[in-house]
């Protein structure tokens, strides 16, 4: 009991308001709130685990909850998610974490492709003793998250792919997107200027985000060795093998779009949308890449409909 009234607490500082956290509030009838960054900051723990990577997390919500992993897109960290998580049921336990590279978890000369990144969500499932969880991505996160419902189905029950893609059509000519992020970071030298024209870019969003929310992610994301970025990057995660594993993605599973993402274009779209025919698909019309920064409340009334049919 101690535990939740600490937590608590945390809430408190962050958001303002304990009631959002003390069971299933309507997310329509929530209100933006002020974010304390830095008390959100201060929650961070790390794991060891097994492979040598040192794991950072913030868990929010019911410790005696269902357990829900969010897995951030890249460059980013586990703050990404300070947006949403006010509105999200508070009768689930949030596991909020920064994937190997990013945020306050280790950084080694190798290995950063999709595998490596979804094994050490499960070995952090094995270290805080969650035999099965519902899993949320982003972007880079949510091709983690297909992983590792693909490779270790049994963990996992329902999951929330937002900003995904299927990868290319087999044969189809790549096409640069709206935002060639992958000239951009190629053209990077360290160290990394946090307010240069091309970090603020891979940060704006074409509706309002709290500007002290999105500095700080910049901050964090230019203190990434760009070794980390470029090996990323030469992993070509979004490429063709995403869709040879994708038919062995069982779970039940949402997809969430904003339709005018700069980054994943309706083709990419498409092919996940093919490759998961019975999965649920909902597309905001007027929100980009990052959809639950900019409208935190609608995204979070769809997740919460969506992993309250599991309960």
């Amino acid at each position: 009991m101690r535990t939740l009234h600490i937590r608590a607490l945390a809430f408190t500082l962050m958001f303002g308001a304990v009631t959002v956290w003390t069971g299933a509030v309507a997310a329509e009838q929530m209100q933006p709130r002020p974010i304390d960054l830095d008390a959100f900051d201060a929650l961070r723990k790390t794991a060891a685990l097994p492979n040598g990577i040192s794991m950072a997390y913030v868990e929010l919500g019911n410790p005696s909850g269902p357990a829900v992993v969010l897995v951030h897109g890249f460059t980013d960290n586990a703050r990404d998610w300070v947006p949403l998580a006010p509105y999200l049921d508070g009768s689930f336990r949030l596991i909020l974490v920064d994937i190997r590279g990013h945020g306050q978890s280790s950084k080694p000369e190798c290995c950063y492709n999709r595998l490596d990144f979804a094994y050490d969500l499960k070995l952090l499932m094995d270290e805080l003793h969650i035999g099965r969880a519902d899993i949320v991505g982003h972007s880079l996160g949510s091709i983690i998250c297909q992983t590792l419902a693909e490779e270790w189905p049994e963990r996992i029950g329902r999951v929330v792919l937002i900003s995904s893609s299927g990868g290319p059509r087999p044969g189809s000519v790549s096409r640069k997107p709206k935002f060639d992020y992958v000239g951009e970071i190629r053209k990077l030298k360290e160290p990394i200027d946090p307010d240069s024209p091309f970090m603020i870019a891979w940060w704006s969003s074409p509706n309002p985000v709290d500007p002290d929310f999105l500095s700080r992610q910049r901050k964090d994301a230019a203190g990434i060795p760009l070794r980390v970025w470029l090996a990323i990057l030469d992993q070509d995660v979004l490429g063709a093998d995403v869709q040879r594993t994708l038919p062995r993605l069982k779970a039940p599973t949402l997809l969430i779009w904003g339709a005018i993402d700069p980054l994943i274009d309706e083709e990419h779209r498409q092919t996940l949308r093919e490759a998961l025919p019975a999965a649920a698909v909902k597309v905001f019309p007027r929100l980009g890449h990052n959809p639950f920064w900019e409208d935190p409340d609608g995204v979070a009334s769809v997740i919460n409909r969506f992993l309250r049919q599991g309960s």
